[in-house]
């Protein structure tokens, strides 16, 4: 028996109980389970939780890949009688769209002829439990007709954030072995049709896990609702403790900020409203009662409780895929620690099995910071094995040219062989362009992770595995992307450089820029997987594509002076991010790399200001750096004012703000946190020059008003220590690097060598 071949349902489109008792002849010498449950699930074996996980499985294309989790669970059962119980809800699954929120497309956006569309008619279960005694025999458990149901106390889960609970429906203690369930139903065998249809798989990236418990701080009340104060924006599992009377209904609302009044304000800015709520019912009369969130989460800081309860106690813990350390950065400038933390507490916030692009408005897994933030993202976390899951969704939606989508009247779409998709797993494709703006669907900048993704996740782990997975597929995106060109020889049709705060888009500079990023990369993938050919008709087109780029976008300035990269859709002034982009590229010829670099400068001191969006942000930071023009960072990331990173801490933000302004559209964005690679590489001055930090550089920079800091980096080889001091003499540098690493080191930095166990 196999887990593929147990799945069970309730027949129901809304959470269930699932409960199978059995009997041990002796307390096991070993006991794993595995489990899954559609869309999410919670296990538990003789009253204990079977593991610490939250939202178990992560997201995927459930039509292609399904995660089970596996669990050692000798410890929880015991000889004779057991019982394991299982609570399943609906996640993505079987989306629950009739309480709480749903998101929809803005106007300014064509309607969508590709909804949501469920995975199965009902929610479905499997377990498989193997049970090895002392003498080696075995016994097996798995879910079958003989496993009880019963509806949930969860009535609604919304994947979004919103549920009802009724507390008097509750099971607590149903996976106690002394449970009577005699009055449940028998489960059902899930027919082909109700069972999943993609490939089961162990989940091998962290599980979803609580970092922090943060406490509600009452506020006052404000239009008969208390209104209470976490602290922290978060993604977080609401839990509440309350008193009053039986059926009483209590309404908590979360939200990101307050308005004028002091009330919660659940209204995206120039949006809609993210009407959450997470709905209690009473069980009891005048008893304390304590619920949390079981297949969903909230996302906020402040709260809004309305009923006749008593609220003893109101908190939440931050939750997070992203638990594993792997680097830090203190100093005694506190503008950059807060800068820091509030990035760094972003990211949390936005990996959940999936790396989404803001857990309120949208909860999708956008692309692009799969490898925009990846440098930034594997200093602070660990994200070999978040990664690896997320090229995997990546591969599993990448179309072939049988896919079809269809438009309002009927009409085919074909998306294209090897397009890969904006989102992944995505789950409400919207694939028709919008007017002015270009395709939502199909980006270079966002589709280019399989690619760009897979080189970071290579030169800081150095497994050569994840080239080998996914080359195939970077090389069927490449063919895409050459079908996509203009006859000028261009891409323009994404997003350019998305978030700029002139919507200076750039669109064919960013797009072609990205064109040729890609081809360069598989380049060094085909070279180093031995594909000599490939090597040789990536190197041609590359130098195809930089040729035709230099030809028409590099030009004479007669209001700078010298020569740099123009906009080829207008004329509108040269940007930071068309010139950081071929620099950053290696695009730029020798010959004119002086003049491009000054111009770069001139435009950055002009604007006194980043002046970029996402897409260009990483690359303008990075040639600064490259070019000796941290000073300039620094002033820029420590203003008051928007655009700056320090802005958002001013503006009594905890998590980084999705566009440079004051009240964002949404409070928690990570996708222009790309300032922390150079916390890294730009201040403590750590630059890997070989895959997995097998040979890095160090070179730091002390800022003006900082006097020391300190920073560590855990490289698959050991950590790696970064001392900074001012002294009487100037900056002094101590870096700590363990032996196997070979380190080039500025003059003046003392390096010592350190053994790693």
């Amino acid at each position: 028996m196999t887990l593929d071949q147990c799945w069970v349902t309730d027949k129901g489109k809304t959470p269930f109980y699932l409960r199978s008792a059995f009997t041990l002849k002796e307390a096991p010498e070993s006991a794993t389970l595995l489990a899954c449950g559609l869309g999410q699930y919670n296990a538990y074996l003789n009253g204990q939780r079977v593991g610490d996980h939250f939202l178990d499985p992560a997201w995927t294309d459930y039509h292609k890949l399904v995660l089970y989790n596996r669990f050692d669970v000798t410890e929880l059962l015991v000889a004779g009688k057991n019982a394991l119980a299982m609570e399943v809800g609906n996640g993505w699954y079987l989306w629950d769209q009739e309480y709480g929120y749903g998101f929809h497309f803005p106007p300014f956006m064509p309607p969508n002829p590709n909804p949501y569309k469920p995975y199965g008619e009902s929610l479905v279960a499997s377990f498989l439990l193997t049970v090895t005694y002392a003498d080696g025999s075995t016994q097996t458990f798995c879910s079958d007709e003989t496993c009880k149901v019963k509806p949930h106390g969860v009535r609604h889960s919304n994947v979004y954030g919103s549920e009802w609970i009724d507390g008097a429906e509750l099971e607590p203690l149903c996976s106690l072995p002394e449970y009577d369930d005699s009055s449940w139903a028998n489960a059902s065998t899930a027919l082909p049709e109700e069972a999943p249809k993609g490939v089961l798989k162990e989940a091998l990236l962290p599980p979803v896990k609580a970092l922090h418990r943060y406490e509600g701080k009452y506020l006052g009340t404000v239009n008969g609702r208390r209104i209470y104060d976490l602290g922290q924006n978060m993604s977080g599992i609401l839990e509440a403790t309350v008193r009053g009377k039986a059926g009483v209904r209590v309404d908590i609302y979360p939200a990101e900020k307050l308005d004028a009044e002091g009330d919660v304000d659940q209204v995206a800015k120039n949006w809609m409203p993210i009407d959450n709520v997470i709905t209690y019912i009473l069980a009891k009369d005048d008893a304390e009662e304590t619920f949390s969130q079981t297949f969903t989460y909230f996302a906020g800081r402040y709260l809004a409780v309305a009923g006749e309860v008593e609220v003893l106690s109101l908190s939440a813990q931050a939750i997070s895929s992203a638990w594993k350390q792997a680097g830090s950065f203190i100093c005694d400038d506190e503008r950059y620690n807060r800068i820091y933390d509030m990035i760094e507490k972003t990211v949390e916030a936005n990996m959940l099995g999936v790396h989404t692009d803001c857990p309120t408005i949208e909860r999708f897994a956008w692309q692009e910071p799969n490898h925009l933030m990846a440098p930034s993202i594997f200093y602070m976390k660990d994200g070999k094995a978040l990664w690896e899951k997320f090229l995997w969704d990546l591969h599993y939606a990448q179309h072939t040219a049988e896919d079809v989508f269809y438009d309002f009247a009927g009409n085919e779409i074909h998306p294209g062989d090897g397009l890969v998709p904006s989102q992944a797993p995505c789950y409400i494709p919207n694939v028709l362009p919008v007017p002015g703006m270009g395709s939502f669907y199909d980006i270079i900048a966002w589709g280019s992770t399989i690619i760009l993704g897979t080189y970071w996740h290579y030169l800081f782990y150095g497994d050569e595995t994840v080239i080998r997975d996914h080359y195939d597929a970077g090389m069927r995106y490449l063919a895409h992307l050459k079908s996509m060109r203009t006859p000028e020889g261009f891409i323009n049709h994404g997003l350019g450089d998305w978030g700029n705060p002139e919507n200076a888009l750039a669109r064919e500079n960013i797009e072609t820029a990205f064109l040729y990023a890609d081809t360069i990369t598989l380049e060094k993938f085909a070279t180093l997987l031995g594909h000599a050919d490939d090597a040789q008709m990536l190197h041609t087109f590359a130098e195809e594509v930089k040729a035709n780029y230099n030809e028409k976008l590099l030009r004479y300035d007669e209001n700078l002076g010298v020569w740099c990269y123009h906009l080829l859709a207008n004329d509108a002034a040269p940007t930071q991010a068309a010139q950081a982009l071929p620099l950053y590229w290696g695009m730029v010829p020798e010959e004119r790399e002086a003049d491009v670099v000054g111009a770069f400068r001139m435009i950055l001191e002009e604007k006194d200001a980043l002046i970029a969006g996402e897409i260009g942000l990483p690359y303008v930071i990075q040639t600064a750096r490259r070019y000796g023009m941290n000073d300039l960072i620094c002033h820029f990331i420590t203003k008051t004012t928007h655009p700056s990173y320090y802005a958002f801490i001013c503006d009594g933000e905890t998590t980084l703000g999705e566009y440079w302004e004051t009240n964002p559209r949404s409070h928690c964005h990570d996708m222009m946190g790309h300032i922390i690679e150079w916390y890294y590489n730009g201040l403590a001055g750590i630059w890997p020059l070989a895959p997995g930090f097998a040979k890095v550089r160090i070179a730091p920079y002390l800022p003006d008003g900082m006097n020391t800091f300190t920073c560590t980096y855990e490289t698959p080889l050991g950590t790696i220590r970064i001392e900074a001091l001012r002294t009487k003499k100037g900056p002094a540098y101590r870096a700590l690097v363990p032996e196997g690493i070979v380190c080039e080191a500025a003059k003046d930095v003392e390096v010592t060598s350190s053994r790693t166990e």
